[in-house]
């Protein structure tokens, strides 16, 4: 008996079967753009450099309007032709592809429509099997039914590895032809869109025949798929193989690791790149003296910004190039100076034309006896202070130092503009003006920054539109003189010649610091704008070969100054309207009230507050054939071979008093004094005394009467006024109970 196969009922739910690709939910990764790599960038919203995600892909996102024509035309000659036309199935690629591979009885073509590849690299990697295959198949008509082809196609374009860990097209443009998605040519085009068949095999840096095979059998298939012309095609074959010669390398080594991803710097990344190129071009100028490491800070003045920063010349170099020059503590040498002037015109009412005394001179010392020397072994006499700071001369600048009341002002000073001095002032002593502190350049730069902003301090920042609070510590005229000096090319000339690196084609203030043994040497200087600190040395201290500030630090400053204003016109600070122009015997720093005749000798043009005119010249002040008179302080020089300043001076016994500058005798500034009420005869009155008579004296928290002062404990100002000269200076001491 034959039985009969029984016939399947009908199943209600067999209608349901063409709904199940739609049903369900999509990837969840697909939900989610990919993650971008992070980023720094600079003022200008470049990128100044980036990290890797945590799989150590890269990855920018870019939209469908970004990636041009050629770059999507490309992609679909290579992967789905009729990407356009199918609903997320290309139903004749796959009959095609079932009829191949069951002909060769192995997979020999593969119909993935894009969607489908969407699909597959956005879910977990499983083996390939048939079901898994069918997953896609349906997952993708979901895809399709819910998305536009607009956004498929951008999603794709955007999650296509292309190789050496680039996810995406706008990332890969930039790897492999450093520039962007619309700057792609056709070829260029073709071989990014071959790249993810096979994105290590074709990867144009390991194999570049077998990219541009790939390459140009895209380019056939836009010919015939696309109606591209012949001859533009073959244009795009003959295109040869450009690709970036290397990586950028990060211009900000130094700074990466200081900042969180996606910050925007106020790092200029054009001038960070040009500026370190000075740098090694001039450091390798000075190999041969034993000149190995150099640092760049640059600031802009309005803000605080750090526009420039360079710790080294060699981040990756075995030579301690990881070592952040611009923030390690160097020895200031003579870059200390303008500060100590600074507070000599401020307190005490002086100006660049004041007469100071560049003598052998002996101070007492922590140590013992201390006299300074200059850079050139002599002493130069009578000089002004414009001379003497353009010049920079060791022994003017420790007696001025002394004569504003010692190391406590300068030192305090420096600390409130930034500089970190781990020492007490008396420690520093008044070697302090002439560079026994160690200093960073970041802080030295902002402090000539505050000059430049004529005393207008901010603190620097690294992030752009992200200023400080300002604080002002010095007054608009002491920092435009200062400014006014190191601006001055002839007034350098003695010490630097006049076609110095100093000198540049507009005004700009500079000065240069060179520490003991050569181990350091600096450049600093500032327009309105722009202020940008140099330092030249080792980082293992080694001494250079005789390389100073001017021949080391000086060039690179030079071409760095060059640099920023080769867009953007020089300025200058602008003169404070207190300030006046007038006319000066040189020799005396004593003004003509009435302005002489251009050619008289030793007449010159100076800059003085005008409220503190120096005194008028007089007669009294001048001996036989019109030389200048000079108090008996000045006979030792007078007599020595340093003096070649006979025709213009004299020596007088009744030299007639003249303005002096007024000082403490008694107290010292910075001076420490102990009340012991153990000790018979001990009393807490202090005699004060000054250099010059009629002096008024004050204090908000001691008590002065008959120029005595009843101490009590503490820290203690007291203000020495002067009525006749109209001179007012104020001096710290600290009173201590035993």
């Amino acid at each position: 008996m034959i039985r009969r196969p029984s016939i399947p009922r009908f199943a209600p739910w067999l209608i349901l079967l063409p709904l199940l690709p739609l049903l369900g939910p999509l990837p969840e990764k697909l939900q989610d753009p990919p993650e971008p790599h992070g980023v720094l960038l600079d003022r200008n919203g470049k990128e100044l450099t980036h990290f890797p995600r945590e799989d150590y892909f890269r990855h920018q996102p870019a939209s469908l309007d970004e990636i041009p024509d050629h770059l999507i035309k490309a992609t679909l000659a290579a992967e789905d032709k009729r990407f356009f036309e199918h609903p997320g199935i290309d139903y004749a690629a796959t009959a095609r592809a079932l009829y191949e591979n069951t002909r060769s009885i192995r997979i020999t073509s593969g119909a993935s429509t894009i969607t489908q590849q969407l699909i597959k690299i956005s879910t977990p990697k499983e083996k390939r099997t048939f079901w898994k295959k069918t997953s896609e198949v349906f997952t993708a008509r979901r895809l399709e039914t819910r998305w536009s082809k607009d956004e498929i196609l951008t999603a794709y374009l955007n999650r296509l590895d292309y190789g050496s860990h680039r996810q995406g097209c706008a990332v890969a443009t930039r790897f492999f032809f450093d520039k962007p998605l619309a700057d792609l040519s056709l070829a260029e085009s073709a071989l990014l869109a071959g790249l993810p068949q096979a994105p290590s095999r074709l990867n144009p840096l390991r194999n570049p025949a077998a990219a541009l095979e790939r390459r140009n059998w895209i380019l056939d298939r836009l010919q015939s798929e696309f109606d591209y012309q012949p001859a533009t095609i073959d244009q795009a074959k003959s295109e040869p193989l450009l690709l970036a010669r290397r990586a950028i390398p990060n211009p900000i080594p130094h700074l990466t690791t200081r900042f969180s991803e996606g910050a925007r710097l106020s790092i200029d990344s054009g001038l960070q790149r040009e500026t370190h190129q000075i740098l090694n071009d001039e450091l390798a100028k000075l190999r041969e003296k034993n000149v190995q490491h150099g640092a760049i800070v640059v600031v802009e003045n309005a803000t605080g910004e750090v526009l420039a920063l360079h710790g080294s010349s060699d981040f990756t170099g075995s030579n301690s190039g990881q070592i952040n020059g611009a923030l390690v503590p160097r020895s200031a040498g003579s870059t200390l100076k303008p500060f100590t002037y600074a507070l000599a015109f401020q307190n005490q009412g002086l100006y660049p034309g004041t007469i100071i005394a560049d003598i052998p001179t002996d101070y007492q010392t922590e140590e013992g006896l201390d006299a300074p020397k200059n850079y050139d072994r002599r002493h130069h006499g009578p000089v002004s202070i414009r001379h003497a700071l353009a010049s920079s001369l060791n022994v003017s600048a420790m007696r001025m130092l002394n004569q504003i009341g010692g190391p406590e002002p300068l030192h305090s000073l420096l600390t409130e503009l930034g500089l970190t001095l781990p020492r007490k002032a008396t420690e520093y002593g008044l070697g302090l003006t002439i560079g026994n502190a160690e200093v960073s350049l970041l802080s030295l730069t902002n402090a000539f920054a505050t000059l430049a902003r004529l005393g207008k301090h901010l603190p620097t920042t690294f992030f752009h539109d992200e200023t400080g609070d300002p604080s002002y510590l010095l007054s608009q005229e002491s920092c435009y003189l200062i400014a006014d000096i190191l601006s001055d090319n002839q007034a350098r000339a003695g010490a630097f010649g006049t076609n110095s690196v100093l000198r540049l084609p507009f005004s700009c203030s500079v000065k240069t610091g060179t520490s003991s043994d050569f181990r350091d040497n600096w450049c600093l200087g500032f327009t309105a704008d722009f202020t940008v600190g140099v330092w030249v040395g080792n980082f293992d201290n080694s001494p250079m070969a005789g390389i100073s500030g001017v021949s080391g630090a000086g060039p690179i400053f030079h071409r760095t100054m060059l640099a920023l204003h080769e867009e953007k016109e020089a300025s200058f600070p602008k003169q404070p309207a207190s300030l006046a122009s007038i006319s000066v015997d040189e020799r005396t720093g004593h003004h003509f009230p009435i302005p002489p005749e251009s050619s008289t000798p030793w007449h010159k043009k100076e800059l003085c507050p005008r409220e503190h005119l120096p005194l008028p010249v007089s007669s009294q002040n001048y001996g036989p054939q019109n030389r200048a008179l000079l108090s008996r302080q000045f006979s030792e020089w007078f007599q020595s071979a340093d003096n070649a300043k006979s025709h213009a001076f004299a020596l007088t016994d009744s030299k007639p008093v003249t303005r002096q500058s007024l000082q403490f005798l008694t107290p010292l500034p910075g001076a420490t004094y102990y009340l012991d009420p153990e000790l018979p005869g001990t009393t807490n009155q202090l005699q004060l005394t000054s250099n010059l008579p009629d002096v008024t004296w004050s204090s908000e928290t001691l008590t002065i009467k008959n120029d005595k002062a009843t101490l009590i404990p503490g820290t203690h100002q007291i203000h020495l006024s002067h009525s006749k000269s109209k001179q007012n200076i104020t001096g710290k001491i600290r009173v201590e109970e035993l």
